[in-house]
């Protein structure tokens, strides 16, 4: 598989991983610093077993990461995701593409 090939692929796999709106906002949300399940659950009103689905479906993307603290597992944004600030806008860099988010 040609390298060109195989980055299309993988960002295929990250703007998959975004395409539903909660996983948005959970992404949305980690921009913040990294947070618990239960957190992240609390913060956008949902139950629990579904942020966990949706937080898995972000991970194996490679868009957070997770670690175990205790009995908690707690997400924040892949290393190679960044948030960055340009010209007063909020981006997502995903290292193919690069989301514009509004500001909080």
């Amino acid at each position: 598989m040609s390298k060109d090939r195989l980055q299309s692929d993988l960002c295929a796999e990250k703007l998959k991983a975004l395409g539903e709106p909660i996983r948005l906002r959970i992404v949305d949300l980690l921009r913040d610093g990294e947070r618990t399940v239960s957190d992240i659950a609390e913060q956008l009103k949902e139950e629990v077993v579904n942020i966990s689905h949706h937080l898995g479906i972000l991970y194996h993307a490679r868009l957070v990461t997770k670690r175990k603290e205790g009995r908690f597992v707690v997400y924040n944004l892949h290393p190679d995701v960044s948030a960055v600030s340009k010209a007063g806008k909020q981006h997502l860099d995903f290292g193919c593409c690069r989301l514009e988010v509004p500001d909080k």
